[in-house]
């Protein structure tokens, strides 16, 4: 298409949101003119720097709005310095994760900021991490990467800058300019009464919501970390100059930018800031300014929420807000059923889920860089008899082998509050390698198995986590570096195994029986229209406590999904005599009474 074809292509978009964007923005900034005519000229400058070739995808990409839903889509999130060094050994290792099949790449805290956050605290929005690579770095791999069909997925920290940020910097310095663009006060007067109503983030690692700050004599709001400082989105430059970075990052090649901490944009007095009407405003402008600049980007809402509540970030189908949401309370329930064998828990999330709006989608991974929190429905387990406090030293205790009889090997990190481990780990293939227990050993290749199986039996995104396709273990050497062995999490964020990998195509070996494995089950779900992201799908009981049932069904095709998380072989009475072929064994039976092995699963699929 010629330029003036594009041009006019950008003024459709922008017409047709024209109205909604600039109500929204007056309704925020008091009617700024200047900063409406700002916002918008960037809008189109933006436009203009769009590399051709991501014009013609979202051109593409515009004519199949749910691209992004279909079933052969697989992730992985991977730490770019653990995988491979640096960005331009991610483009050497394109084969590898082609192989693995995976067409999707998140790269996880990738911005340049502080390594000992995670990189929350970002320094710099346009800036890569300078041991990591450039920026232009970033944009070859994502080149390298659509010429195989591959997206890619970044992290965007939308609530605060690193004190490190220029912003912050000047700020400090005395700019008033700059100080109005986060909370900095000069008495706690105003913090008091802020903590009044705000709950705090992080209680134990980092109590308060606010810090002192002594380069500016003032004190400053932190809802994480003293040196993240939340922005204050009333001002319009703060919201401006946000959106400028998120779409700077899109043009770079970013398929998919997840946007962290979304639910603390805004602050007001009297509130406990989060989740304000305010907050759904800004995303909704943000996905306005995306549809306008990329249509053919996807916004990855992150929240912690329970699904019902987090929903208001899909927004609605007139005024939608994120394309997809990351589903962290499955990823808890997931694992709490681990320990405790018992799936109505996760039965009843999953619920939940699946009572939403079809079109809703979500991410789902078995774990994230972080580690894995409790952030359970503590009410709903309250009902089963288990209060909160206990519950949760059960877990740990459970998942860092402290229990009688478990076979996981974690560890908990203290000042984050969570569970940290590689899959593999925690299902107890490192306690089955050290007793060289066989038996035990393909006892928890089958849960690891099941547990990928799971993710890729509900609808949306399936994302691995870098090492898991290989049953990676944990990395207990971190334990000997001074500058990680007080972060836990180090424990499942070890340098990728190579050799370990170089195994995976000896289908003896533990990584070849559980790469083999998951590229099964990627094959399946790419391969039957039953795992379309259109499909039908309920919770079903199985007649058991230790026996998650989820029934699929599209076209006149369905499938029972049986997963045991009981150690013992157990049956699912489902009353169905209806014939069914085992997706992986082959063989036909009946669903009337189905024996599951302990820690394994079946997907019986009925045409």
């Amino acid at each position: 298409m010629n330029d003036a074809g594009w041009k006019l292509e950008f003024a459709s978009r922008f017409r047709r949101r024209a109205d909604e964007l600039k109500a929204l923005y007056y309704e925020l900034y008091h009617h700024n003119l200047c900063g409406w005519d700002t916002f918008a000229s960037m809008l189109y400058r933006v436009w203009e720097e769009r590399p051709e070739a991501l014009k013609e995808l979202d051109r593409t990409r515009e004519k199949a709005p749910n691209w992004y839903k279909k079933r052969d889509l697989t992730g992985m999130q991977l730490d770019v310095k653990a995988f491979a060094g640096t960005l331009k050994g991610v483009q050497k290792k394109l084969d590898y994760i082609a192989e693995c099949g995976v067409n999707y790449l998140h790269f996880a805290r990738l911005l340049a900021g502080k390594e000992e956050r995670g990189v929350y605290g970002v320094s710099d929005f346009r800036r890569v991490q300078p041991e990591l690579g450039t920026m232009n770095d970033l944009a070859v791999l994502a080149a390298k990467c659509h010429e195989r069909s591959i997206l890619v997925g970044l992290d965007f920290v939308l609530n605060h800058t690193g004190d490190s940020h220029e912003w912050a910097r000047r700020a400090k310095a005395g700019e008033r300019e700059y100080q109005n663009r986060y909370f900095l006060y000069d008495t706690w007067d105003l913090p008091n009464a802020y903590e009044q109503t705000m709950p705090q983030e992080l209680p134990v690692a980092a109590p308060g919501n606010f810090s002192w700050c002594e380069e500016a004599q003032k004190a400053v709001m932190t809802t994480f970390y003293p040196d993240q400082w939340d922005l204050n989105y009333a001002h319009y430059a703060v919201f401006n100059e946000m959106a400028e970075n998120l779409l700077f990052l899109f043009n770079q090649g970013a398929d998919m930018i997840r946007l962290e901490a979304a639910p603390f944009l805004w602050k007001a007095l009297g509130t406990n800031c989060r989740n304000l009407r305010q907050t759904h405003a800004i995303v909704r402008m943000l996905r306005m300014a995306c549809d306008i600049v990329c249509p053919g980007a996807v916004l990855l809402g992150d929240t912690e929420m329970d699904p019902r509540d987090a929903a208001a970030y899909f927004g609605t189908m007139e005024k939608p807000e994120c394309h997809m949401l990351y589903n962290g309370r499955a990823m808890s329930a997931l694992w709490n059923t681990m320990a405790t064998h018992d799936v109505r828990l996760l039965h009843y999330q999953l619920e939940q889920t699946l009572a939403l709006p079809r079109d809703h989608s979500f991410l789902h991974s078995l774990r994230c860089r972080d580690g894995i929190d409790w952030n359970l429905d503590f009410g709903y387990l309250a009902q089963l008899g288990q209060q909160e406090a206990a519950h949760k030293k059960y877990l740990n205790d459970y998942f860092t082998g402290k229990w009688l009889g478990s076979t996981a090997r974690g560890e908990t990190d203290n000042e984050n509050g969570c569970l940290c481990g590689t899959a593999a780990s925690l299902c107890g293939l490192e306690a089955a390698e050290e007793k060289d227990d066989s038996e035990a050993l393909n006892q928890a290749i089958r849960k690891h198995l099941m547990l990928h199986a799971l993710i890729f039996t509900l609808n949306g995104l399936p994302v691995l986590c870098g090492g898991d396709e290989i049953a990676q273990m944990n990395d207990h050497a971190y334990r000997d570096d001074p500058e990680k062995r007080e972060d836990a999490r180090c424990l499942h964020r070890g340098d990728l195994d190579w050799k370990r990998a170089a195994q995976r195509k000896r289908k003896t070996t533990v990584p070849g029986r559980v790469f083999s494995g998951i590229k099964a089950l990627e094959t399946l779900r790419r391969d039957n229209p039953v795992f379309d992201d259109g499909a039908e799908i309920r919770m079903m009981n199985a007649g058991s406590n230790h026996i998650l049932c989820i029934g699929r069904s599209v076209r006149g095709e369905k499938l029972l999904a049986l997963f045991n998380f009981s150690d013992d072989d157990q049956t699912a009475w489902l009353n169905d005599p209806t014939m069914y072929v085992d997706m992986l064994s082959g063989e036909f039976g009946s669903a009337n009474a189905v024996t599951v092995p302990g820690g394994g699963f079946k997907w019986l699929l009925q045409k």
